[in-house]
């Protein structure tokens, strides 16, 4: 099965570079306000919107990141994430296994995922500028409530990669769930992977694996490294 470093991917390639100061987390909190008060947009807009809102908080802090990573995981906290709908992927990833876990599990499923796409996305996102992302006109049904938009990304080394995002209409807007790299479904590889190792281990111990160690170690390191360049 061909297979990349999706999270990483859904970081570098839609973000193309983020950073965070604490010195302009006005900046953050005006940002995400706009965002939570805009008016209701179809899932192209809402990509656009998402993109755009990111690009304005990295470009006023794009140097510090370089010296202290961490500081980036607020603006994907706030700016990014509450786009991407973590509980219907966690459905997905699961699949049978999220049927027949306890509420509780289900919850810290959820909980480690989200924390692990925060992590991956922050340490994924350095060295990318926002002229590296296109995004294409949409086609499909705008009445649907489900829609595919369609990015192209610019690696580093001048090849081009298609990025799909599979949204969902829901009660708070249109949110992605999940990213398609080259064909490569991030929702996909993760039911597989995960699934072979809750079959193996058992649900629980996947949880509090996943919760101290992320998504990373599902996949070849050659494959996660391929990704970030």
């Amino acid at each position: 099965m061909k297979r990349v470093m999706i999270p990483v991917a859904i970081a570098g390639l839609l973000l193309a570079g983020l950073a965070f100061v604490p010195l302009k987390d006005s900046l953050v909190v005006s940002l995400a306000r706009a965002d939570s008060a805009a008016a209701p947009q179809g899932a192209q807009e809402t990509m656009e919107g998402v993109a755009k809102r990111i690009f304005e908080a990295l470009d006023a802090n794009r140097a510090a990141i370089r010296k202290d990573p961490s500081k980036v995981y607020p603006l994907i906290d706030t700016l990014l994430l509450p786009h991407f709908d973590t509980e219907y992927a966690a459905q997905q990833v699961l699949a049978q296994n999220y049927r027949t876990a306890t509420p509780e599990q289900r919850k810290r499923f959820v909980d480690a995922l989200y924390h692990a796409l925060l992590r991956t996305y922050g340490n994924a996102i350095v060295d990318f500028t926002a002229d590296r992302m296109k995004i294409l006109p949409f086609r499909g049904d705008a009445a649907a409530d489900r829609a595919v938009v369609r990015t192209i990304v610019t690696r580093l080394s001048g090849s081009t990669v298609p990025v799909d995002y599979q949204m969902r209409k829901t009660a708070a807007g249109w949110k992605a769930f999940d990213v398609v790299i080259e064909g490569i479904s991030y929702v996909h590889n993760y039911r597989s992977d995960l699934g072979a190792e809750i079959e193996k281990k058992g649900l629980e111990e996947v949880i509090v694996r996943l919760s101290k160690q992320g998504l990373e170690n599902n996949l070849p390191a050659d494959k996660a490294g391929a990704a970030k360049r």
